[in-house]
């Protein structure tokens, strides 16, 4: 027989009961204002433009759920437990946002710490199209002072001379990954020898490395960041990203780019099928 569904939930009980408390507009608005600032009931009526017997019904529910608790002033804050759940909403408003992408899309090689992390992406514009995602690809380069990472699955060869030219024109870092089945297009080695590649590669200018697969890419520089998901074939796709010059949203990108490289292996040129 299968299992009741008091048996499935058993374990999750507490987790259901704080949704029940989450799933409410106004409980919701009171602990995004408690995160800025505690406040009194009072002040959070007049914040929030709702009245004190309103307030007064919800903080009652916070509180009873240990979301929030109160002082012997009358003033609300959250609790430990309310603040370490109030910063696990981007990831579910994240996901919400983009949920028809997400019904194509899988998360690919993503560790379980990045994905646990993906409320860091909540603060980004999704491009779509071949020419848009090129001039913002190209862009990231541009814009770029100190450093160009990618973790990218194919080459593509308008690319290569904008992020190899900013190299040799700004002293910037040109760190990149490549799969061991990446795409190569037809005319990269000429291109590349007639930038200078070999000779900033010698020089320590441009570094590579190697894995095993790249479904999941990022390319960035120190100040802007764009991340692209694999289709549900597991191939990455190159016609939609996600791009944010927001702090958090970097910082994700930064450190999936670090954990990627870290775990790869030296650079092997005859791996390269030129299509």
């Amino acid at each position: 027989m299968p299992p009741a569904e008091e048996d499935v939930l058993a374990p999750y009980v507490n987790t259901k009961d704080t949704f029940i408390e989450l799933a409410s507009e106004q409980r919701l608005a009171i602990m995004f204002r408690l995160n800025e600032k505690r406040a009194k009931i009072s002040q959070l009526s007049k914040d929030l433009g709702i009245t004190m017997q309103e307030v007064h019904r919800n903080v009652k529910r916070l509180q009873d759920a240990g979301l929030i608790e109160k002082d012997p002033e009358g003033v609300f804050s959250l609790t430990t437990f309310g603040n370490t759940i109030i910063k696990q909403i981007p990831t579910l408003n994240y996901l919400a946002k983009h949920k028809d992408y997400f019904s194509e899309h899988v998360l690919g090689e993503l560790p379980i710490k990045f994905i646990m992390r993906l409320g860091a992406l909540d603060k980004c514009e999704f491009v779509k199209g071949v020419v848009a995602i090129l001039e913002r690809w190209k862009d990231i380069y541009r814009q770029a002072d100190e450093y160009i990472y990618e973790i990218v699955p194919q080459v593509p060869i308008d690319l290569i001379e904008p992020a190899v030219t900013r190299v040799k024109e700004k002293g910037v870092k040109y760190s990149y990954i490549f799969p061991k089945d990446v795409i190569i297009p037809k005319g990269r080695k000429e291109l590349l020898k007639k930038l200078g590649h070999n000779e900033l590669l010698n020089k320590g200018a441009i570094e590579r490395r190697m894995v095993e697969s790249v479904q999941v890419a990022v390319i960035l520089n120190e100040k802007q960041a764009a991340v692209l998901f694999p289709t549900q074939k597991g191939e990455t796709d190159m016609n939609i990203i996600f791009y944010s010059s927001d702090p958090v949203f970097h910082e994700w990108c930064l450190d999936y780019f670090r954990y990627r490289w870290y775990g790869s292996e030296i650079f092997d040129e005859s791996k390269l099928k030129e299509i």
